[in-house]
């Protein structure tokens, strides 16, 4: 594999940034979008512009077809078995929203209790909040160890017959850590309990089928694996998507209308009120078929490496302190230096041309478990080198001799 031609198609990559090559290390928050992303999005305004399943005439039925063939690549991408478990949302927040609402309003009761895990990102916490704070129902947290890895014997304890939901993130966006999904999924199903799992950071790097890993909902965003943002997929089974109301309401979710009465459509339509974003839909495509062309050996393989690189260069930096060191991780890596704010390191490491994230990550509850107000998050990506990995660690030294003169 070529890393040099696969970078080569990502276009922002040839930028400069404060006079240096920029140094893209910011790929849990978004990643970057290869050319064929970007034509896809072009070709759509300029050859295909119009609404779906609305008219007959040729450019309607082309955008339509271009449409529905993006959510059978979605289909195929994940291993869903069928096209109709595949709904379009704005994003994993809006996936999470989606099924949280359709729980308040129809399975969940006083008493019940929904679990999550204490590492996961503010859209999987909030929305059950919400859906706990208007049925009376009880949000449970699964604890993680000191690093960063779920208890699963806590757990095995907390299951139990209240818990009608576990909703926890397969990768943790602010640690890396990859979680046991399958055998939580499993001790869940065990107790007769469904799972959601919030696939946002895991989907570039894993491959993931949904029907071997046995979820009941699976929800991830485009932005984060090469495609457009604002565009997303929830894919829920059959059964579970029938069994939910419709999020919203409007034109396309519906079969007919009257003031009396409504019939709302069929799956996938129940779910996708309105105008949906369309271009970004057809140019979700152009990404899934990016990362196959790639190949996900091949994604795994190197940034594996990548990692592995990083953790024992990043070691040597006098006064880092990692934050989170599970066994089994994602190329995410959060840390501190020293007592300097992380938002200092990445303004200096910015004007050395290296992005990367500095905070809470939408993961504060994380931040508390560690008892850290913030740190300096870097995340890799099939694009990124260990040239760049050597840039930070040489830009890293640096900000020590800045803020210790």
């Amino acid at each position: 594999m070529n890393i040099e031609l696969i970078r080569a198609q990502f276009p922002i990559l040839k930028q400069m940034v404060h006079g240096y090559p920029l140094a893209y290390l910011d790929n849990a928050a978004t990643t970057q979008k290869p050319q064929v992303v970007i034509d896809a999005l072009q070709n759509y305004y300029l050859s295909q512009n119009a609404n779906v399943h609305r008219g007959a005439y040729y450019l309607s039925e082309l955008a339509t077809a271009l449409y529905e063939k993006s959510r059978v690549a979605v289909q195929q991408f994940i291993h869903a078995a069928h096209t109709h478990e595949c709904i379009f949302v704005r994003g994993v927040t809006e996936g999470i929203n989606l099924v949280a609402n359709g729980f308040a309003r129809e399975i969940l009761h006083p008493g019940d209790e929904i679990l999550v895990s204490q590492i996961e990102h503010h859209a999987n916490i909030v929305p059950w909040q919400l859906a706990c704070h208007y049925t009376n129902a009880k949000l449970q947290v699964i604890p993680c160890n000191d690093r960063g890895e779920l208890d699963i014997e806590a757990y095995k304890q907390l299951l139990n017959t209240k818990t009608k939901l576990v909703a926890i993130t397969h990768v943790s966006n602010a640690l890396g850590t990859i979680n046991p999904i399958q055998e939580m999924i499993a001790l869940a199903h065990h107790n007769n309990t469904p799972v959601l799992i919030d696939g946002a950071q895991a989907i570039s790097h894993l491959q993931v089928n949904v029907q071997a890993l046995d979820c009941d909902f699976y929800t991830f965003s485009a932005h984060k694996m090469y495609g457009p943002l604002g565009i997303g997929i929830l894919y829920g089974k059959s059964a579970w998507l029938e069994k939910l109301p419709p999020f919203e309401g409007g034109g396309e979710m519906i079969k007919s209308v009257t003031f009396g009465k409504t019939l709302y459509n069929d799956l996938p339509y129940k779910f996708e009120a309105g105008t949906m974003p369309i271009a970004e839909i057809i140019s979700l495509s152009a990404a899934i078929h990016f990362i196959n062309e790639v190949g996900y050996q091949n994604i795994l393989s190197h940034e594996k490496a990548l990692l592995d690189y990083a953790l024992e260069k990043l070691a040597t930096v006098e006064d880092l302190r990692f934050i989170g060191i599970a066994k089994q991780r994602a190329p995410v890596i959060s840390f501190l230096l020293g007592d300097i704010h992380p938002h200092d390191v990445g303004t200096v490491l910015d004007h050395a041309g290296i992005a990367v994230r500095t905070g809470k990550h939408c993961a504060e509850p994380t931040m508390d478990r560690f008892n850290v107000n913030a740190t300096v998050r870097a995340s890799f990506a099939i694009y990124n080198t260990v040239d760049e990995i050597d840039r930070l660690v040489v830009a890293l030294a640096h900000v020590n001799k800045v803020f210790k003169r």
